[in-house]
């Protein structure tokens, strides 16, 4: 069981290595990177290009882990033996079962995506120790233990908000997305955008790498969004002459799909409105 590129998705050669690497030790893959680096989206191609199925844990600020294994309803269970439903006596009735319960429970192996694992609390990997390291948790209320059929292979992204426990940190291979250069952000632009003039790529490519340099930028565009800024530019069928700007420090045409807040915005308008003043 090998990954390598599929056709939507342009991985690297660490990233293949990373991703064959996690699969051989049986540990969970650690990612990180910039957002919009394609972390949540590599999960899905891993499980495209290997033919497995998919399933994903997408991590929120009120996350607990529990609710990875599963959550027991009490209050459902008391209100139905108050109304004498038959249901209360089996307690399994009240037991919803989570995204690692599911995973353990496949006969086939499957793709488990944990995504944004720093988006909850500091205790949240430290809560999962244990069940990522033996693939079995014990649920209290049947007295069962639950075991992984099949090791499903986990890959955990992260957008570096909080610093991860040192002791969840050993347990994972790691690895991190370095922004894409030129000639492999080409490669990624063909995967969307097939048969787009090379004039017009190399253009706007050299004003994304100029943008994303800008010394004072508060938030750099990422991939996901330069590929938005191209399908503007292609829908309003602008040529690469369209493209040019009054001053090298001018904004570019539709920079709402790159800039993201009012701050950088005035920065290049304050960096233009120097660059005619010089002129």
């Amino acid at each position: 069981m090998k990954f390598e590129s599929t056709d939507g998705y342009v991985a690297t050669e660490d990233l293949t290595l990373a991703v064959n690497a996690a699969i051989t030790l049986e540990r969970p893959l650690l990612v990180k990177g910039e957002p919009g680096t394609g972390k949540t989206e590599l999960a899905r191609q891993v499980s495209a290009g290997l033919g497995l199925p998919m399933i994903e844990w997408h991590v929120k600020s009120t996350t607990r882990a529990q609710q990875g294994l599963y959550e027991y309803d009490a209050v459902s269970r008391l209100r139905d033996s108050q109304l004498g439903d038959a249901r209360v006596h089996d307690v399994r009735n009240y037991i919803r079962r989570g995204k690692l319960w599911e995973a353990f429970e496949r006969d086939d192996r499957c793709v488990l995506l944990i995504d944004e694992i720093d988006k909850a609390d500091i205790e949240f990997p430290n809560d999962l120790l244990q069940e990522l390291d033996r693939m079995e948790f014990h649920v209290y209320e049947t007295g069962e233990t639950v075991r992984a059929r099949q090791r499903p292979i986990v890959i955990i992204t992260s957008n570096n908000e909080k610093e991860l426990p040192d002791a969840f940190l050993r347990r994972c291979f790691f690895h991190y997305i370095r922004f894409p250069d030129m000639e492999t952000m080409k490669k990624i632009v063909e995967v969307h955008h097939p048969g787009i003039k090379s004039q017009l790529l190399t253009a706007a490519l050299t004003q994304f790498y100029e943008l994303r340099e800008q010394q004072g930028l508060k938030k750099k565009p990422s991939t996901s969004e330069v590929l938005d800024w191209l399908k503007l530019l292609l829908a309003e069928d602008l040529s690469a002459e369209d493209l040019k700007r009054d001053g090298a420090a001018a904004l570019p045409r539709l920079h709402g799909a790159l800039l993201k807040n009012e701050q950088d915005v005035h920065l290049f308008e304050r960096l233009a409105f120097m660059a005619r003043r010089q002129g």
